[in-house]
């Protein structure tokens, strides 16, 4: 993958009114160089980030975590950053109704921008078939 190649959509939540993507801008060895893009009728927003193929990866993993169980034994709501917190901007998503993806830029502005979404019942699907196509395209 180039600068010049189309990016890869690893991640786009979206409920028909807002949305968060991660865009697979390009790749470099083992790390990848993308962007997280925020669209909603409040706030669009766009901040670089980056992560390697084990990140790539740990998506699936995040999703696997939601699907098996949304609350713990004590009822605490599942909640999971992509990728690692404290490395570059990154995404914390809380599986709570309605669904809420936090977008932090840390360690940059320490600027976070709340998304709450209104996943449909099949969005996980989507998320996996997703994630499946840019496991494939990147390689990873």
């Amino acid at each position: 993958m180039t600068e010049s190649a189309e990016p890869v959509e690893l991640i786009r939540l979206d409920d028909g009114v807002q949305s968060v993507a991660v865009r697979v801008l390009s790749r470099e060895g083992d790390h990848y160089q993308a962007e997280i893009v925020i669209e909603s009728d409040f706030v669009n927003a766009t901040v670089r980030t980056g992560f390697d193929a084990d990140d790539v990866r740990a998506w699936g993993s995040l999703l696997d975590a939601v699907e098996e169980d949304e609350r713990d034994e004590e009822g605490a709501v599942f909640a999971g950053d992509w990728p690692q917190e404290g490395r570059t901007a990154y995404l914390t998503f809380v599986a709570d109704d309605p669904y809420l993806v936090e977008v932090r830029d840390a360690p940059g502005t320490q600027i976070c921008v709340r998304v709450p979404l209104d996943l449909d019942g099949d969005w996980i699907i989507k998320a996996r078939e997703r994630h499946g196509a840019a496991l494939r395209a990147l390689g990873a």
